[in-house]
């Protein structure tokens, strides 16, 4: 069962509590969000050109937690948008819900 009507800040709590949200007035079925915490990475395991310049002479590097969105592309394909931003009606509706 959906906990329903909840604030952004309420929502907020619920990502921060290892939960998914999302909203009842978004379009597109099937999208939420969810928090991926903070964790140290290792060189070995990255493959990015970008992200290995920011090691410098470190193995490790530590990733900050970002707020991941789980949608579609323009073709309909599932994707994950990557550092998610809460727009002005996204903070102020009360329509979010954790997501079972």
């Amino acid at each position: 069962m959906e906990k329903q009507n909840l604030t952004f800040g309420a929502a907020l709590e619920a990502l921060k509590a290892g939960k998914k949200v999302a909203r009842a007035g978004w379009n597109g079925r099937g999208i939420y969000l969810w928090l991926l915490p903070a964790a140290e990475i290792k060189k070995e395991w990255c493959r990015d050109e970008r992200l290995l310049e920011c090691f410098g002479d470190s193995d490790t590097l530590l990733a900050l937690g970002s707020i991941r969105m789980y949608t579609h592309d323009a073709t309909g394909r599932t994707a994950v948008l990557t550092g998610w931003l809460a727009s002005q009606s996204d903070m102020l509706c009360e329509d979010w819900y954790i997501v079972e």
